[in-house]
């Protein structure tokens, strides 16, 4: 393997693994949405 493609390989695997590792704590990291309080909230047409 020539050192050109090596440098590649790494660079590739290292922006790769950065990126997941990235999206992964996002994921993990984001406040989950409040949810609506009964069932009547989620209707469209007010009763």
């Amino acid at each position: 393997m020539t050192t050109s493609a090596l440098i590649t390989m790494i660079t590739v695997q290292g922006t790769v693994t950065l990126v997941t590792a990235y999206l992964f704590w996002r994921v993990l990291t984001t406040p989950p949405k409040p949810e609506p309080d009964s069932f009547a909230d989620n209707d469209d047409v007010p009763r």
